[in-house]
């Protein structure tokens, strides 16, 4: 009895207090029975068991109930965090409603009635849905649509390319069945592991993969440029890791990371543009004193990623220190000059622009920012304030047809030349609106992806060129390419802006955009042989060959319309990060790096 009473004070004070009064009576029971003339003693013990027994089963009627509620509060308590989440985007996701409610034959009306019932939609990310599509095998390409599978069909004939003639070599010349050399580091291999992977190439993958293993030498006495061999090899290294889990992946590119290390001036906290990965020697580059502004602030991801899974801390503070040394420096609101000097490490020169050697910066303060899971607000904040300059200085209007574009500045004074480099920035316009940043981004970036996608509709080839100008031409046309600058590289950036756009949005005329490309990369870009080529000039149909096939083509390019026409959501751009060449990095926790 002392026990039970013992153990009711250890379970809850009103049982301990119900079990005293028991046994209070209890002991009465035997002058009570012997006043009827029964045996007191046998007549007490039989009620206080009676007693106890009736205790023990209300202690485990209330502990049944004790755990039913605390079961119940576990549920309420997921569901809440759940509506947390979901009413976070709400506002934004009725917002995209209203404006869609005109009847747009590609508005999903089915997904906007759950949006506005409470109810977030599983299918597509709408701006700010949550990807509910947690168990994605990325390898599986068992539900690939048509269109994927025809541009898995693309990607085979272009390795069939590369793996007859310019097998473990940086890039293929398909026209001459031959290759050219840049690094010696097997670029187009190590660029095009992660897309194989994606795809479900599995045997194409392994061979590949076994070439990385066991063939694939760093120490070279060759001089890299630190930044594309950062983006392409470094970033191929660390997404085939992060993808597969396979460490001899991580051991080759923490070898290389070592190697390109040399390349940081401490001094100044600018890096030199090239590093030699046997001597360690590093260089400005051959053709001027100055580095590019784009290639110090583009290897932060690799890097800080690099030093996630390797413990070395050291990794990310030198690329931290770079990004600390650049918001040091005054800007024209938030914009940069696409040149900087590695001894003094000052800004060299005025030109202002988002293409060439200016573009990923602006990229890479953004995914800075998610690659932390949006915990660095230091890179937000610079991101936030370059878009606001963006804004001010290089956002106009052609006269004609009204079309958005973003152009440049040239000794202050604004200029209407716009590379197809800039297109990467409706996407990345659209990414941050996806991730709670303003959502007039959002509105911005589907403008400057029709603009984008006018750079191929207009011409010849229905393929993009290098560059093209505005309100510039014999007759003032809103779109004009010089006969110089109409070359088509297979660049990816229209196309991995189309992939987000569709992503975020839902909306299939992205999807139509990039099939029509694709198409057209077929059409005149493919080799007989083996392979594609980039084109001398889109203004001619026919169009002459190249004979290069760049390795971002299967890096990038032919990954990012495979993703735009999937319909499973492969690489959550919640839990993902692209690099610059299209190398799909985790998002990692904060206070590791």
């Amino acid at each position: 009895l002392l026990l039970l009473l013992f153990n009711c004070l250890m379970t809850h004070t009103v049982l301990f207090t119900t079990a005293l009064f028991v046994f209070v009576i209890a002991l009465s029971f035997p002058v009570n029975a012997n006043k009827e003339g029964g045996n007191g003693r046998g007549s007490g013990m039989h009620a206080l068991h009676r007693a106890v027994s009736s205790l023990e089963e209300e202690q485990k009627q209330l502990e049944d109930l004790i755990a039913e509620e605390e079961k119940k509060l576990s549920e309420l308590r997921k569901t809440l965090e759940e509506n947390i989440q979901v009413q976070k985007h709400i506002p934004q996701a009725i917002s995209r409603m209203k404006r869609n409610s005109g009847g747009d034959k590609n508005t999903n009306t089915d997904a906007n009635a759950d949006v506005q019932g409470g109810k977030v939609p599983v299918h597509h990310n709408g701006i700010g849905n949550k990807n509910n599509n947690e168990n994605v095998d990325v390898s599986d390409n068992s539900k690939d649509t048509d269109r994927q599978k025809a541009v898995v069909n693309t990607f085979e004939w272009a390795w069939k390319g590369y793996r007859e003639h310019a097998w473990g070599h940086d890039e293929l010349e398909p026209v001459s069945q031959s290759f050219s050399e840049w690094f010696g580091l097997g670029l187009t291999l190590i660029d095009a592991l992660d897309t194989m992977y994606i795809m479900g190439l599995k045997s194409e993958y392994k061979e590949a993969r076994d070439w990385v293993a066991h063939d694939l030498v760093l120490d070279k006495n060759v001089d890299v440029n630190l930044f594309e061999c950062t983006i392409r090899v470094l970033g191929g290294l660390l997404s085939s890791y992060a993808l597969t889990g396979d460490t001899m992946y991580k051991d080759k590119a923490d070898d290389l990371g070592k190697r390109l290390s040399f390349a940081f001036n401490d001094n100044s906290g600018v890096p030199y543009s090239d590093v030699n990965l046997h001597t360690n020697a590093a260089h400005k580059p051959k053709w001027g004193p100055d580095s590019s502004t784009a290639e110090i602030s583009t290897i932060q991801l690799e890097f800080k990623y690099l030093a996630y899974v390797t413990g070395n801390k050291h990794y990310a503070e030198r690329v931290t220190k770079i990004m600390q040394h650049l918001h040091s420096l005054p800007k024209k609101d938030g914009l940069v000059p696409i040149f900087i000097n590695a001894n003094t490490g000052r800004f060299s020169g005025s030109t202002i622009t988002l293409g060439a050697r200016g573009d990923s910066y602006y990229e890479y303060l953004l995914k800075q920012w998610l690659l932390t899971g949006k915990k660095d607000n230091f890179y937000k904040d610079m991101y936030l304030e370059a878009i606001d300059g963006v804004k001010k200085h290089l956002l106009r209007r052609t006269k004609k047809e009204n079309l958005l574009y973003i152009g440049e500045l040239l000794n202050n004074s604004p200029s209407p030349k716009m590379d197809h480099l800039v297109c990467f920035m409706p996407g990345t316009l659209a990414l941050g609106a996806f991730h709670g940043l303003p959502h007039e981004h959002l509105e911005i970036a589907k403008e400057l992806m029709h603009t984008c996608n006018e750079m191929y509709t207009r011409q010849p080839t229905g393929l993009a060129p290098e560059i093209v100008h505005f309100d510039m031409g014999p007759n003032n046309n809103a779109i004009y390419v010089k006969p110089a600058d109409a070359h088509n590289l297979l660049r990816p950036e229209t196309v991995e802006s189309l992939f987000i756009m569709y992503r975020i949005t839902g909306d299939k005329k992205y999807q139509d955009w990039g099939w029509s490309i694709y198409k057209n990369f077929e059409k005149h870009c493919r080799v007989a042989s083996g392979g594609y080529s980039s084109l001398v000039s889109v203004l001619n149909n026919p169009p002459q060959f190249r004979n290069k096939m760049e390795s971002f083509f299967l890096g990038e390019t032919l990954k990012y319309l495979y993703l735009l026409f999937d319909e499973t959501d492969k690489i959550d751009l919640n839990k993902w990060v692209f690099n610059t060449e299209a190398h799909p990095l985790p998002v990692i926790p904060f206070d590791s790096i």
